[in-house]
């Protein structure tokens, strides 16, 4: 599909999920301002609402659920960590969640290239003794490494940014 007619239905995506988000954004290769996109990718971090007898459970909020089960499963639930959904527009949605202390690990993978993502990224932080393991990056003791934003994790790397039209190799 062409950027534009795709970036409208992004921004449509978007805004239909925005009011159960605590942070939405259109990553891919519409981010990356291809002319031609096959799929459309957001990162999420839904709400959180409590729950349970005493309030002290935490569940995505079902609204954020609701909007996203319009559009029918290919695969993967709203809860998840990733699930694909059929839009009306014959273009597939892919839907990554993420927290505050791994958004700009998401972020910046799921923005790619595949290619970027696997030869920058994923050879910089093995190079620097980390790996990345359930959508976090550890040190060698198993230990967390918080990357709340996209430039933290290029500058943990010791990469100097490359803004997301450039991320090609």
């Amino acid at each position: 599909m062409n950027r534009a007619p795709a970036l409208a239905i992004a921004e449509q995506c978007r805004a239909a999920l925005v009011p159960y988000c605590d942070r939405i954004e259109i990553a891919g290769s519409i981010r990356r301002r291809k002319p031609q996109v096959k799929d459309i990718e957001l990162v999420a971090i839904p709400r959180r609402i409590p729950t349970g007898l005493f309030g002290d459970e935490l569940v995505t909020d079902p609204r954020f659920c609701a909007v996203v089960n319009q559009w029918p499963a290919i695969k993967g639930r709203p809860e998840g960590k990733y699930t694909q959904r059929q839009l009306p527009d014959g273009i597939l949605l892919d839907l990554f969640r993420a927290n505050v202390d791994n958004w700009g690990l998401i972020f910046a993978i799921r923005t790619g290239s595949a290619a970027f993502s696997h030869h920058v990224l994923a050879t910089g932080w093995v190079r620097a003794g980390y790996r990345s393991v359930d959508g976090r990056l550890r040190q060698p003791d198993g230990s967390i490494i918080p990357i709340c934003e996209e430039h933290d994790l290029f500058e943990i790397l010791g990469i100097p940014w490359v803004d997301p039209e450039a991320r090609e190799v």
